[in-house]
C-alpha cells in the first residue's frame, strides 16, 4: 500500500494542479494566515524593556527556568522570546479542549450535545472557546505577576493593576486570535489549523537553533563534539522513519453487511473494514505530558526566595520547589522516567475517550453490520476492547519511546561532549508532532488534488455526452433529410 506522499508524487503534474484552482486558493490562503502568525510573534506586550527581557532571556546560566523558558518557547514560535502578543500561543485552546474530551466521560450533558450531531458540535465547541478565555486570563494573570517579579531584573516599567489588566487583555485577545486563525485555516484552507500553527512555530525556530549549532562547533570544535552531533542527527532520522511507519500502520477489523430488501430495490451484501490505528490518541498525550513535567520547573521562580525565608515552613517549601526544580528538568533523569509514565497514561486515557467500543458495536448493530465469526452484542464490544486494548499498549510503547529515546540521546551527548548543547527542536515531542502533521497535510492536499482530477474528468465526460448527442441529431437531421429527398 502506498503513502499518500508517494500517491502524491505519481499522480502529480502541474497541468493538474493549475486548473485545481480551489486548492491553489485553499494553499495561499493557509500560507498568508501562517505569514499574519508570524509577524504577530514581533509584536511586544506594552510597558515592557524588551531589551533587558531579552538579555535575561538569553543568558548564558544553565538555570531550570531558562530550561523552562525555551521550551515553553519552542511551541510557541519564539513567542515568548520576543515577549509578543501571541506569547501564550494556543496551548490555553489546546488545554480547553482537553478538558471538554475529558468532562464527557464525567458529564452526561456534553456526551449528549456530542451525539446530536452538527448542531451538539457547536454547542461543544462554544463551551470550549468560552474555557479557552477563562484559562488564558489566569494564566496572562500568572504571567504578568510573573514579570513584575521576574528574577534578577527589573522588566515592567509602570507596574501595578493596570499593567495586569493590559497585559491579560492583551495575551488573553493573542489566543483568541490565534484560534479564531486556526479554525479559519482549518475551514478555508488546507489542514488543522491549530496544528499548522504549532508545526510552524517549531518549524520557524529550526534555521536559528541549527546554525547557532553549526557555530558553536566551528569555533571550539572537537571530534566529540562532531560525533555527538552526527549521533543526534542519525538518531532524529530514525525516529522520522519510526514515526511514519506506525502513524500509518493500522489494524483493519472486517465487518460484513448481508444482503437486505428496501422497498422493491435489493441490495447486494457487502464487506468493509473498521480502521483502528496504532496511535488512535495521535500527539495528545505527548503535548499533554510534556506540560505536565515541566510544572514542577515553574518553583524555580520562587524557589530562592522562599528558602531565604526566616519562616522555618517556608523555607522549607522553598527548598523543595528548588529541589524539583533541580532534579525534574530536561536532561535528568526523573524528568526521563516522569514523562514517559505520563505518556504511557494518557495514551491509555484519550484512546478510551476517542474510541468507544460499545457505541461501534452499537452502531453496526443498528446498520445489520457484524464482525464473521462475532456475535453482535457484548461478544462484538469484548471483541473490539480486545483488539484495543492491545493496540493501545503497541501505541503507549511507540510514543514512550519515540519521546524517551531523543531526549535520552541529547542527555548523553550533553554530558560527554564539553557543553554541547542540542536544539530543543530534536525533542521526541517536536519530532511527532513535525512528522504527523507533516503526513495529514500531505494527506489533504493529495484528497483535494484527486477531486480536481476527478471534477475535471467528469466536465470531459459531460462536455464528450453533450457532443456525442449534438452529433447524433446531426446525423438523424441528415438522414431525414436523404429520406425526404
Amino acid at each position: 500500500m502506498t503513502s499518500a506522499a508517494e500517491q502524491l508524487a505519481q499522480n502529480f503534474s502541474w497541468s493538474t494542479f493549475s486548473k485545481a484552482r480551489d486548492l491553489q486558493q485553499r494553499l495561499l490562503f493557509t500560507l498568508g494566515a501562517l505569514i499574519v502568525f508570524r509577524f504577530g510573534i514581533f509584536i511586544p506586550l506594552p510597558g515592557i524593556d524588551v531589551e533587558v527581557y531579552r538579555a535575561a532571556y538569553g543568558g548564558d546560566d544553565d538555570s531550570a527556568f531558562q530550561a523552562l523558558l525555551q521550551q515553553i518557547n519552542l511551541f510557541a514560535g519564539g513567542a515568548l522570546e520576543n515577549l509578543s502578543i501571541f506569547s501564550l500561543s494556543i496551548f490555553p485552546y489546546i488545554s480547553a479542549s482537553i478538558i471538554m474530551q475529558l468532562m464527557r466521560t464525567v458529564i452526561p450533558e456534553f456526551e449528549r450535545l456530542q451525539k446530536e450531531g452538527e448542531s451538539g458540535r457547536r454547542k461543544m465547541n462554544q463551551y470550549t472557546r468560552y474555557l479557552t478565555v477563562m484559562i488564558a486570563l489566569f494564566q496572562a494573570l500568572g504571567i504578568a505577576v510573573l514579570l513584575e517579579n521576574f528574577p534578577g531584573v527589573d522588566l515592567v516599567m509602570n507596574g501595578g493593576f493596570i499593567f495586569r489588566i493590559t497585559t491579560m487583555v492583551t495575551l488573553t485577545g493573542g489566543t483568541v486570535f490565534l484560534m479564531w486563525l486556526g479554525e479559519q485555516i482549518t475551514a478555508r484552507g488546507v489542514g488543522n489549523g491549530i496544528s499548522l500553527l504549532i508545526f510552524a512555530g517549531i518549524v520557524a525556530s529550526m534555521p536559528s537553533a541549527l546554525w547557532n549549532l553549526l557555530r558553536s562547533l566551528r569555533e571550539d570544535a572537537s571530534a566529540l563534539q562532531a560525533l555527538g552531533v552526527m549521533g543526534i542527527l542519525i538518531v532524529s532520522l530514525a525516529m522520522v522513519v519510526l514515526i511514519v511507519y506506525v502513524e500509518r500502520a493500522q489494524r483493519k477489523v472486517p465487518i460484513q453487511y448481508p444482503s437486505r430488501t428496501a422497498g422493491n430495490k435489493q441490495f447486494q451484501g457487502q464487506t468493509s473494514f473498521i480502521p483502528m490505528k496504532i496511535n488512535a490518541a495521535g500527539v495528545i498525550p505527548a503535548i499533554f505530558a510534556s506540560t505536565i513535567v515541566t510544572l514542577p520547573l515553574l518553583g524555580a521562580t520562587f524557589g530562592d526566595s522562599l528558602a531565604d525565608s526566616a519562616n522555618p515552613i517556608t523555607a522549607a517549601i522553598g527548598a523543595g520547589m528548588n529541589w524539583f526544580a533541580a532534579n525534574f528538568r530536561a536532561g535528568e533523569w526523573p524528568y526521563l522516567l516522569l514523562l514517559v509514565a505520563f505518556v504511557v497514561f494518557f495514551t491509555f486515557f484519550y484512546t478510551a475517550i476517542v474510541f468507544n467500543p460499545e457505541d461501534t458495536a452499537r452502531n453496526l448493530k443498528e446498520y445489520g453490520g457484524f464482525i464473521p465469526g462475532v456475535r453482535p452484542g457484548k461478544q462484538t464490544v469484548a471483541y473490539l476492547d480486545i483488539i484495543l486494548s492491545r493496540l493501545t499498549l503497541i501505541g503507549a510503547s511507540y510514543l514512550a519511546f519515540v519521546v524517551a529515546v531523543p531526549e535520552l540521546a541529547r542527555v548523553i551527548v550533553q554530558s560527554n561532549s564539553t557543553g554541547l548543547i542540542v536544539p530543543i527542536f530534536l525533542g521526541g515531542t517536536s519530532l511527532l508532532i513535525m512528522v504527523t502533521v507533516s503526513i495529514d497535510f500531505v494527506s489533504q492536499v493529495q484528497t483535494q488534488l484527486m477531486a480536481a482530477q476527478y471534477e475535471t474528468l467528469l466536465k470531459r465526460n459531460q462536455q464528450a455526452g453533450r457532443t456525442k448527442r449534438r452529433d447524433t441529431k446531426s446525423s438523424r437531421r441528415s438522414r431525414r433529410l436523404k429520406q425526404d429527398k
